[in-house]
């Protein structure tokens, strides 16, 4: 006999327990928060660090902008519990402007893309996301989750033996310790105990400190030294607008992601003209910017439990603790509790059920290449915006392509009142991918003087339809053959009668 189902928590409820306010009085969930906050700013440390070898710049301007990006973003930004930080796309993007021209030209466009952000949040492109597909999103998440996985591997070969049993420590008490008690976040378990057995045994094995020096001041304003002209507009504006949109669709598909796992909805709006805040405050302390850290957002959503920005902002604010006040303490820190954290993350991200048997079978062989597209060209690029780019052109050729063939014509030839004519029934939906070999099905030489072409039953999309409706009563006329229109609706009429006749053709 199974016990009655409990109901399940009302949206207000699970709003409510997003909020600050709720959590700030209730010491369980402020306590999940705080230590959620702790776990994402040792994970953020040694990524910060890569980042900013990979944009070519001191260490500490990733740091300083991981610290700047959280703490602003948790104020101005549109989904709770996101965590944003210096990401390696962004490096990629900009990492160019800093090689070539300098730290001065490098924060000048990390301040552009900022405002850059803004003006396309203001023009509606958040919006777009309805416009990506399942199909697309799943690629996403698992290409996220591989891309996650292969940048643990530099710190799991050629390392210690010793690194490998320390990270099997790391990866069970990750899997065993929520089973045990959810009250501490197991990641930060898992960082303790594994520092304390490298400690205690003295154990030679890759620590935080080994990526790289850690500041040992805080940030201060920064003014970058470039002259106001046309000439340095031209040489930033084009990094600059492309930060500014791989920014905004990874922090977009990031927030999406956090909505689905938490059941909850964002304001995305405000997310978008929030990056370009943070990205602005961050060039004013000297930081490389970033956008949404899927990794990190996964380790304080879904492996903490993290719900409201008071982690978000907290991870910035430890992260700054941290690499100033204790940076010996942190430089001890074995990479291996880390990379443990991050395997569980891609663990847990990935979505198994995507590639199961039965799932492929059942799907549409469509659905799985757009998915299959998607994560070929992300790991491929390392780029996650590109990967979503490509999926959704992908997607829209192949919807265009299926839509194309449910548009079907039927002939019939009718003799009424003593004259013959031949009846054409349209049917679907009529655009540019379905009318390609529309003339094809009509008889020129073979139907009487009369004909009909009866559209009641389909709909016309685009101008591409119109010129080629054009295009078959031109012919008919070639003929001597009238041609009659008729059944069309009120939007398809609109349409036909604004532009036919001003498409060319003789």
């Amino acid at each position: 006999m199974t016990s009655p189902a409990l109901p399940a928590p009302s949206r207000a409820v699970q709003v409510a327990d997003h909020s600050v306010r709720t959590a700030l009085r209730t010491p369980r969930i402020l306590i999940r928060e705080v230590l959620a906050g702790v776990v994402v700013a040792l994970a953020l440390i040694p990524e910060a660090i890569s980042f900013s070898i990979i944009a070519g710049v001191d260490p500490k301007v990733g740091l300083f902008s991981s610290f700047v990006m959280a703490a602003t973003i948790a104020i101005v930004g549109g989904r709770p519990a996101m965590i944003s930080a210096a990401t390696g796309a962004v490096a990629l993007v900009i990492a160019p402007v800093a090689r070539e021209y300098g730290i001065d030209y490098f924060i000048a466009t990390v301040l552009l893309a900022g405002f850059f952000q803004i003006v396309l949040a203001v023009c509606g492109v958040a919006k777009l996301t309805r416009f990506i597909p399942r199909s697309v999103m799943v690629g996403f998440v698992n290409a996220l989750a591989i891309l996650v996985f292969a940048a643990q591997l530099p710190h799991l070969i050629g390392v210690p033996w010793a690194v490998y049993p320390l990270l099997a420590l790391g990866l069970a008490i990750l899997v065993w310790m929520p089973k045990i008690t959810r009250v501490i976040p197991a990641p930060l378990v898992s960082i303790v105990v594994v520092t304390a057995v490298v400690v205690v045994f003295a154990i030679s094995v890759p620590t935080v400190g080994d990526q790289g020096e850690l500041p040992r001041s805080l940030p201060e304003l920064f003014v970058p030294n470039v002259p106001l002209t046309w000439e340095t507009l031209t040489i930033i504006a084009p990094y600059a607008f492309a930060m500014a949109l791989v920014g905004l669709l990874e922090s977009l598909m990031t927030a999406k992601l956090v909505d689905d796992i938490t059941d909850t909805p964002s304001n995305k709006t405000r997310e978008s003209w929030g990056q370009g805040v943070a990205n602005i405050v961050s060039g004013c302390f000297g930081g490389m910017g970033g956008c949404a850290m899927i990794g990190q957002t996964m380790v304080n959503v879904k492996v903490s439990g993290a719900r409201t920005r008071i982690s978000t902002f907290l991870a910035g604010v430890f992260l700054l603790l941290l690499v100033v006040t204790l940076g010996d303490v942190v430089a001890v820190i074995p990479m291996a509790a880390l990379v443990g954290i991050m395997i569980m993350v891609c663990v847990s991200t990935f979505d198994w059920h995507s590639i199961a048997p039965s799932t492929l079978r059942r799907l549409p062989r469509s659905e799985t290449a757009v998915m299959l597209v998607t994560v070929a060209v992300v790991v491929a690029t390392h780029n996650l915006a590109i990967g979503v780019v490509a999926g959704v052109c992908v997607a829209s050729v192949l919807f265009a392509r299926r839509v194309s063939r449910l548009a079907r014509i039927d002939r019939e030839l009718i003799v009424r009142d003593g004259e013959a004519h031949a009846r054409y029934t349209v049917q679907g939906e009529l655009f540019f991918a379905s009318v390609s070999d529309l003339a094809a099905n009509f008889a020129f030489a073979e139907d009487p003087e009369r004909v009909v072409i009866d559209l009641s039953q389909s709909h016309i999309w685009d101008a591409s339809t119109v010129a080629e409706l054009d295009a078959i009563t031109r012919k008919y006329r070639q003929h001597g053959t009238r041609v009659e229109l008729l059944g069309m609706n009120p939007h398809t009429r609109t349409l036909h009668a604004r532009l036919t006749g001003q498409l060319g053709g003789a």
